[in-house]
């Protein structure tokens, strides 16, 4: 790594925030790297969401209560996601496909590559949800075949909690400690609504039975 100025100006002496834009002349290339390292395939998309209705053009990098880019390598072969719709169709997107990828997509990419991908899209109406898991859903939600993964992110809504200036604010803000905390209530809420927990009941359950994993550091509103 060699210091690194990004477009408002700032120099990066260190790999200190993903994203930064390399400048390819001041840096001496290493090839043949990791030649004796194998890293596991997990197919999945980065990205797949629904538009929000807070704002006409949105910033594909954040993701949101409409799920878009989070990055989450256990959306891949046999998952179910659940999204609240947001805008009249819901304007389903996929894409940003990997290879593979680790919790925190830490230097701010996986091993991209392009996927096709064949999806069964199903419409729950809000009022048939009463008494199942999709009770009060207001966040992506997965559902593998022995999990619950709710979705956590440094702010839940950003787009409206952060005002006009949001999608660029959204970049100066977030912290893991907020995402975790987010991921908490949704949990604790995801308990008390579908299995009928008291509030003492649901903590207790999830000190003990819930784990708390880094989706991504990288898109701006941080996932667990």
């Amino acid at each position: 790594w060699t210091p690194q100025t990004d477009p408002s100006g700032v120099v990066h002496k260190t790999i200190d925030y993903p994203g930064v834009p390399v400048d390819h002349s001041t840096v001496t290339e290493n090839h043949g790297i990791l030649k004796n390292v194998r890293i596991p395939v997990r197919p999945h998309f980065g990205v797949i969401g629904l538009a929000p209705k807070e704002a006409e053009f949105v910033d594909s990098i954040p993701p949101s209560y409409t799920g878009g880019n989070i990055d989450n390598w256990r959306i891949g072969k046999g998952a179910t996601m659940y999204y609240p719709v947001a805008v009249e169709g819901g304007l389903l997107s996929v894409g940003d496909s990997h290879a593979s990828q680790g919790d925190s997509e830490l230097c701010g990419t996986a091993i991209e590559c392009s996927l096709n991908g064949t999806f069964q899209i199903i419409l729950h109406k809000k009022a048939d949800l009463a008494g199942t898991a999709l009770e009060a859903l207001d966040y992506p939600m997965l559902e593998t075949q022995g999990e619950w993964l709710v979705h956590g992110f440094s702010f839940a809504n950003y787009l409206s909690e952060l005002g006009s200036g949001a999608q660029t604010e959204i970049y100066k803000k977030s912290s893991v400690d907020l995402a975790l905390r987010d991921a908490f209530r949704k949990m604790r809420k995801f308990l008390m609504t579908t299995k009928k927990l008291t509030e003492d009941e649901a903590i207790s359950l999830i000190s003990l039975g819930v784990d708390f994993g880094v989706t991504q550091v990288v898109d701006g509103n941080w996932g667990v």
